[in-house]
């Protein structure tokens, strides 16, 4: 097989592994075809007002101050003397998008939903806002057309402010909130002339959202311990005050309106969200007026989290309940259907009514869980054979129309607590159904992908071992068994005849047919495999097994590492040791020392706190003036060495990435001080930022391919665009690492002339665009393997050496203040994977450099380096849980996809390094100068 058809067979079947966990753990949940579903009786409230207050944690708003004084003075005399209160528990991601879902819809979206888009509809939903008459929406653009594109007919209305509205750096984002309460007020005074409005206003079933995304805004700008956000809620308590009873008055006090307040999501410390951790999980739930519960007096309640006693709210009863009973909860209230694909409870206590109609709306609730159960049954059952199907043995069809048939008798005779009890059982049976059927394919799904790896996996090692190694001799496999072939054929046509009869979507096939073509190139290895296991047992066995115990212990401590970063630390402080342990010490005294230096000190990396937590403006300047000090020491040596190895051009260019150094440095100062100012992100300073950003890819390929000169060009490339992206001590890390990485070039030499492998070449004469002849290849070493793995070690590191990325919310927006500071999260995105990516380009070049200098075909590396990351792989692969806390859910699915990621990232950024080192751009019109 050729290297470059291997390359896309392997690029292919990683994007199946990598696409496959989405399809096996996150297709949507939804599924249509129900019919409505709503309480027969008269509901308490005419029209209801829903204030989200975007970012908003449960403790800012409930805490006193320090001066015992609440942060919502109006807020706070509602839940003591008008209302109901409580905490929303959102859950994972917590997302604006997602928690809105869950506030309206009464569902939790699916994963996917987050990768197609913050604005769209990746599928169909209904909504409170659909099934009511009217809906009257203000706020963010992000926010609200997401519900107006998914209702039917028209009668959801919007009005948002601009995108460029909601800008990080501006002086103040409360404003974005005194924009709708402003637009809300002149929108009721224009009814009062406008006759259609005015009767619209007045039916019943309407519904306005108020979506205040101010205090979410200030929180990632300035935390949500600053004075902004604390100020930001109180003009959203002092806002809501005003407009509940400007409403009040409007309807002339008729008491048929009520109101919630709530968030879709909290926010760390350190200002961000999408993780579960409990400051972004626990949101504030308020509601009073028409149908809702007063205040209820207890002398003690229990809660594991302790915090009524801070909050001095132990008298009161705390009425908790899941983001998506909040959708329920307001379609019980002013008498709309359930939205379809509600999953969410009633909750309620929340309802001041007769007792008859708390069951009745719970009766409503059920059947409406049961409708989606039925249809994800009969989906299900629709597309698997009859002698394979099993159901869901507690919910059959006959326990059904019991349970249904028992709670109607209860409500007819009057025993409604036991027939809201029972239809809480319904309830529950229900949802544990829903999941039933949604997990139904995941053991078979998940068992051909496990086929598929362990399959490739053998292959690639089986090719190491014959093409690159002298372990098995030169087998001629005998002409290709036609029966293999056709065994094979025959395995994969039953295959696909059973998926066929069973109407299987079409990924189906891809993931149950991989493994037959995988398991056939395997198969044909065979005299491969004999040979080897041959060779292997006239080996001393105990040296076999005992390379074999510390590749596997190598790999485990990777794996751990994606766990506790501090494993890096411990496995650095080993590398530290390796010229001892090898006797390399003797041979290279210095390489050895400056090795183990620059080891202990990335050591420090992984045990320091998550980037972005503690910003540190004077420490990124100081490294900016570090790498120009060292610049300025390198190029006087370059000036010391004789005209052979430089040119003026190389000067040119070398003096230009200096400049840039410095203007980073400069940019990152005056931005972080005009912002601190409020003075917004300065256009100069942006400009110059973008065009540090596009010239830093181009830079290194106009510089000298000499080895040391091409990778020290890329260092500084690379680094004036990092500064620009760091907030704190990661800015020295890239510095570290690429230090370290010129070391273990020099020490890979050293190693090989160990071994006795090859003569040493000279470093500084080394010259990337001669180094590919073909035929000073040599076989692989088992040292090649420790050169593999530490390459793999050194990637692990470089992603996870400054912050564990694998959670959503340890990417700060503060990161990306020099570029732009409106929010845009794609774009901020991107920006942030750049920063990912920088320290694994000068882990990879610095790799491209070793497969050279050591004569080993890329190919060969590359290779050992795809076995490590697969094992890793397949770990993750079985680790993967759709149980227990949703951090660890969402935890162990990152990690999965970043070893899948990582894997289909070091084949392109193979390529990637081999573009970087070896081309060279020539710009001037003049005499070429070539060095030679």
């Amino acid at each position: 097989m050729g290297i470059s058809v291997f390359i896309l067979a392997g690029l292919l079947v990683h994007c199946v592994f990598l696409v496959s966990i989405f399809d096996i753990y996150f297709s949507s949940p939804l599924v249509h075809g129900m019919t409505p579903q709503q309480t027969p009786l008269p509901p308490p409230a005419k029209r209801l007002v829903l204030f989200v207050a975007d970012g908003l944690r449960a403790d800012s708003l409930y805490e006193l101050n320090s001066n015992s004084t609440p942060p919502a003075p109006y807020l706070r005399s509602i839940l003591e003397n008008n209302g109901s209160w409580g905490i929303s528990h959102t859950r994972v991601p917590t997302e604006s998008r997602p928690g809105h879902v869950a506030l309206i819809a009464g569902f939790y979206e699916d994963v996917s939903a987050v990768a197609k888009g913050w604005k769209e509809n990746p599928v169909e939903f209904d909504s409170v806002f659909n099934e009511s008459k009217y809906t009257w929406s203000w706020g963010s653009p992000d926010i609200l057309p997401m519900f107006a594109k998914g209702a039917s007919g028209d009668h959801v209305y919007t009005f948002c402010y601009t995108a460029e509205s909601e800008d990080f750096g501006a002086q103040d984002a409360a404003k974005l909130d005194m924009w709708v309460f402003d637009h809300v007020k002149s929108f009721f005074n224009s009814s009062r002339s406008n006759q259609t409005l005015f009767s619209a206003l007045n039916e019943e079933k309407v519904i306005l959202f108020l979506h205040l995304l101010g205090i979410d805004t200030n929180g990632h700008a300035h935390r949500p311990n600053s004075r902004e956000y604390k100020e930001n809620i109180k003009k959203v308590d002092e806002g809501v005050k005003e407009i509940a009873s400007m409403i009040d008055n409007f309807y002339g006090n008729d008491g048929k309106t009520a109101f919630i307040l709530t968030s879709d999501h909290g926010m760390t410390d350190w200002g961000t969200h999408g993780a579960g951790h409990p400051s972004e999980t626990l949101t504030p739930l308020i509601v009073w007026g028409a149908g809702v519960n007063y205040p209820q007096r207890v002398t003690s309640q229990k809660f594991e989290d302790n915090l009524l006693k801070e909050w001095k709210l132990e008298n009161l009863k705390r009425l908790d309940v899941n983001q998506a009973d909040v959708a329920p909860l307001m379609a019980s209230l002013i008498g709309v259907p359930f939205p379809l694909n509600s999953v969410g409870t009633l909750p309620l206590e929340y309802l001041n009514n007769s007792a008859h109609f708390k069951a009745e709306s719970m009766f409503t609730n059920a059947v409406q869980i049961v409708e989606q159960f039925k249809v994800k049954m009969s989906q299900k059952r629709e597309t698997t054979l009859s002698f394979l199907f099993t159901p869901f043995k507690p919910l059959s069809d006959s326990e059904q129309i019991n349970y249904l048939k028992k709670a109607r008798l209860y409500i007819q005779q009057q025993k409604y607590d036991e027939a809201i009890s029972l239809c809480k059982t319904l309830i529950n049976l229900a949802l544990e159904g829903l999941s039933y059927y949604h997990t139904y394919d995941r053991l078979f799904l998940g068992l051909s992908i496990a086929m598929s790896f362990v399959g490739w996996t053998t292959y690639v090692i089986l090719v190491i071992i014959k093409t690159h190694t002298n372990l098995t001799k030169a087998v001629q496999t005998n002409k290709e068994s036609t029966v293999l072939f056709y065994g094979f054929a025959f395995v994969g046509m039953i295959i696909a005849f059973f998926l066929l009869i069973q109407t299987s979507p079409w990924t189906y096939y891809i993931y149950c047919l991989l493994p037959v073509p995988v398991w056939y190139a395997v198969v044909k290895e065979l005299p491969v495999i004999q040979d080897l296991a041959t060779n292997l047992l006239s080996h001393n066995m105990v040296q076999s097994v005992g390379f074999i115990f510390i590749c596997i212990l190598g790999i485990e401590i990777l794996v751990f590492s994606f766990f506790y970063r501090s494993t890096l630390t411990v496995g650095l402080l080993v590398f530290a040791g390796w010229p001892v342990i090898t006797q390399l010490w003797a041979q290279a005294k210095t390489s050895a020392s400056v090795w183990t230096l620059l080891c202990v000190l990335l050591a420090i990396f992984p045990l320091m706190p998550v980037v972005g937590r503690e910003p540190n403006i004077p420490l990124v300047i100081a490294t900016g003036l570090l790498t120009l000090l060292i610049s300025c020491f390198s190029l006087a040596s370059l000036c010391k060495n004789k005209n052979k190895y430089r040119n003026n051009e190389d000067l040119k260019v070398y003096f230009y990435q200096m400049l840039s150094i410095a203007l980073s440095t400069y940019v990152v100062s005056s931005t972080h001080d005009s912002l601190k100012n409020k003075q917004g992100l300065p256009l100069l300073n942006q400009i110059i930022s973008w065009m540090t950003l596009v010239s830093s890819s181009v830079l290194p390929l106009l510089s000298s391919t000499f080895l040391i000169q091409r990778l020290f060009s890329i260092l500084l490339s690379l680094m004036s665009t990092y500064l620009l992206l760091s907030t704190g001590y990661e800015a020295l890390f890239p510095l570290v690492l690429s230090g370290l990485m010129f070391v273990w070039i020099n020490m890979e030499q050293e190693a090989l002339q160990h071994y006795g492998l090859s003569l040493k070449p000279k470093l500084a004469v080394f010259n990337f665009t001669y180094a590919t002849d073909i035929t000073q290849f040599r076989q692989l070493h088992l040292d090649d393997v420790r050169r593999s793995f530490f390459f793999v070690f050194f990637i692990v590191t470089a992603f996870f050496g400054t912050g564990n990325i694998a959670s959503v919310n340890s990417f700060d927006p503060a990161s990306v203040y020099c570029f732009l500071t409106v929010f845009s999260p794609f774009m901020m995105g991107s920006l942030l994977l750049l920063k990912v990516v920088i320290p694994f380009v000068l882990v990879s070049c610095a790799f491209e450099a070793i497969q050279v200098t050591t004569q080993l075909s890329s190919k060969s590396l590359l290779l050992l380096v795809l076995v490590i990351s697969d094992i890793m792989a397949l770990h993750f692969f079985f680790l993967v849980k759709d149980y227990g806390s949703w951090l660890d859910i969402g935890t162990s699915i990152s990690h999965y996809v970043l070893v899948m990621s990582l894997t289909i990232f070091m084949m392109l950024m193979n390529g990637l390094a081999q573009l970087l080192t070896t081309q060279r751009l020539q710009l001037s019109r003049g005499t070429k100068h070539h060095s030679t």
